[in-house]
C-alpha cells in the first residue's frame, strides 16, 4: 500500500506544475460546534505549513462567535488546524477570500451509532505465506453527532500469528494516511489511536491492514472477530482457492465478479468468533479486476443502479441483501473499486477527480471512487488550481503526519520531500 501511496502523492504533485501557488493572504473563518449547534469559542486554531515540518507559524483563539484570524507569512501551502476538546480538526487552507470554515465535534470515548457496514478480507497466497488485506468500513450516526476519539477509538482482533505490514485510516473528508496501530491486551487485539467522525453524507471512515500470516501447509483457519455490530462480513479470494465455512455465521455466496470468489456473511454479532477456513493457492487478478470495477456491476445488480457511476461512487445508499436479487443495490459494490482497483485505474480516477472538482469544494476522500467514464466539463485555470493545490495540502498533511507518527520509512519520507521541493521549485517559476 505504502507504494500505491507514493505512485498516488508523485502523481498529484506533478500535476500542479500547471498550476499556480497561492500568495500570502490573511485567513479567516467561523468555527462551529456541530454537536451543539452553536460557535465553538474559545479553541485554538494554528496555521500549519506543511513545507517546514508541519510547524505552527500562527495562532489564534477564536471568540465569542467562532471567529478567528490567522496572518500567512507566505505563499504556502498551509493548513488550518483547530484543536476542540482536545480533538484536532484540520482543513486546506483556502486561496483568495474563501472563508476557512471548520467544522468539529464534541468528543467521547464511547458514542452510540457507530458500527461496521462491511469487513472485508481479500485473501490470497504468496510464497508460503497466506496474504491479507482486511477493510472496515465504520460508520458513526451519532445523534447529535459526537467524535469518538481515544487511544481505543477502535479496536481490531487479528489472528494470532498475524503479521502485520501496513496500516492507514481515513476520515470521511480526508484522504488515506498511515496511522499507529497499538497492541491491546491478548496477542492478536490491537487499536486505533484515530477518531471516527460522525459521517459526512454516506462518507464513513475506513480502517486498513495488511497481514500475512503462516501458510505453509496451503490451510489455514480463521476465527474471525469483531468488535463492533457488522452489518457484512465478506471474504474475496481467487477463483483456484477452496472456502470452507465453520462455526459462528453462515456465508453466501455472491457473484460480485466473475473472476474471484466472494463470500459474505450477515450481521457478526461482536465477541461471536466467525470461523472459516481457506485452503490452495492463488492470486487475484487485479488488473481485469479493475478494469471490471469502472464498469456497471454484474450479479443483477445492473439493472438496479442508475448507472456505472452511481454503483461505485460513495453516495450509493448502503445496505440491501446479498446473493439473492433484492431491490437495492449490493453494499459490496461501493467498495469494489477499494477492493480490486488497478493501480492505472487509481490514477486516471484521481486525475479527473482533481480535474473536475470546483473551486473551494473540498476533497472526497476516496479520489478512486469517481466515474472516469462519465463525461468531464472543462475547469477553468482557477477551479483546476484550487483543486489541485488542495490536494497537495492534504498529500503533504498525510506525508509529515506518517513521518512524525514513525509509520513512515526515513528513505521513503526523503524521497517524496525531495519530489515534492523538485515540482514546488518549478511551479513557483511558472507562477
Amino acid at each position: 500500500m505504502k507504494s500505491t501511496q507514493f505512485v498516488l502523492r508523485t502523481f498529484a504533485m506533478s500535476l500542479l506544475l500547471t498550476g499556480a501557488m497561492a500568495q500570502a493572504a490573511t485567513v479567516t473563518g467561523t468555527v462551529t460546534d456541530k454537536t451543539t449547534g452553536k460557535p465553538a469559542a474559545g479553541d485554538t486554531v494554528v496555521l500549519v505549513d506543511v513545507q517546514a515540518g508541519m510547524g505552527e507559524v500562527a495562532k489564534a483563539t477564536t471568540d465569542s462567535q467562532g471567529r478567528y484570524s490567522l496572518k500567512e507569512p507566505g505563499s504556502g501551502p498551509y493548513l488550518v488546524r483547530v484543536t476542540h476538546q482536545g480533538a484536532g480538526y484540520f482543513i486546506a487552507a483556502p486561496q483568495g477570500a474563501t472563508p476557512a470554515d471548520i467544522p468539529v465535534y464534541d468528543v467521547a470515548a464511547k458514542v452510540q451509532g457507530v458500527f461496521v457496514e462491511a469487513d472485508v478480507l481479500e485473501v490470497e497466497s504468496d510464497n508460503g505465506q497466506l496474504k491479507v488485506t482486511e477493510r472496515y468500513f465504520v460508520h458513526n450516526t451519532s445523534s447529535p453527532p459526537t467524535t469518538q476519539w481515544s487511544t481505543h477509538s477502535f479496536q481490531v482482533v487479528l489472528p494470532a500469528d498475524a503479521v502485520v505490514n501496513g496500516v492507514a485510516g481515513q476520515r470521511p473528508t480526508g484522504l488515506p494516511t498511515s496511522v499507529k496501530l497499538d497492541p491491546d491486551g491478548p496477542k492478536g487485539h490491537y487499536s486505533f489511536n484515530f477518531p471516527i467522525q460522525p459521517d459526512e453524507g454516506e462518507k464513513d471512515t475506513l480502517f486498513q491492514l495488511s497481514y500475512n500470516v503462516p501458510y505453509s501447509g496451503g490451510k489455514y483457519t480463521f476465527h474471525a472477530q469483531e468488535t463492533l455490530p457488522a452489518q457484512n462480513l465478506a471474504v474475496l479470494m481467487p477463483k483456484s482457492m477452496t472456502f470452507t465455512q465453520g462455526s459462528g455465521a453462515s456465508f453466501k455466496s455472491v457473484p460480485e465478479d466473475p473472476s474471484i470468489q466472494t463470500f459474505v456473511a450477515k450481521d457478526a454479532t461482536p465477541g461471536k468468533a466467525v470461523e472459516f477456513t481457506i485452503s490452495g493457492t492463488g492470486s487475484i487478478p487485479r488488473e481485469q479486476q479493475g478494469a471490471a470495477s469502472g464498469q456497471q456491476p454484474s450479479g443483477g445488480m445492473g439493472a438496479q443502479d442508475s448507472g456505472a457511476a452511481d454503483a461505485g461512487t460513495p453516495d450509493n445508499k448502503p445496505g440491501g441483501g446479498l446473493g439473492a436479487p433484492i431491490n437495492t443495490p449490493d453494499p459490496l459494490s461501493k467498495y469494489k473499486w477499494w477492493i480490486l482497483g488497478a493501480l492505472a485505474l487509481l490514477l486516471a480516477a484521481a486525475a479527473a477527480f482533481l480535474l473536475r472538482k470546483p473551486a473551494g469544494a473540498p476533497l472526497a476522500g476516496t479520489v478512486a471512487l469517481v466515474d472516469v467514464t462519465a463525461p468531464v466539463a472543462a475547469p477553468t485555470p482557477g477551479s483546476r488550481n484550487s483543486a489541485l493545490l488542495n490536494a497537495l495540502k492534504e498529500e503533504l498533511f498525510a506525508l509529515e503526519s506518517e513521518k512524525i507518527s514513525g509509520t513512515l520509512a526515513a528513505e521513503e519520507y526523503t524521497q517524496v520531500k525531495a519530489a515534492l521541493e523538485t515540482v514546488l521549485r518549478r511551479a513557483l517559476k511558472r507562477n
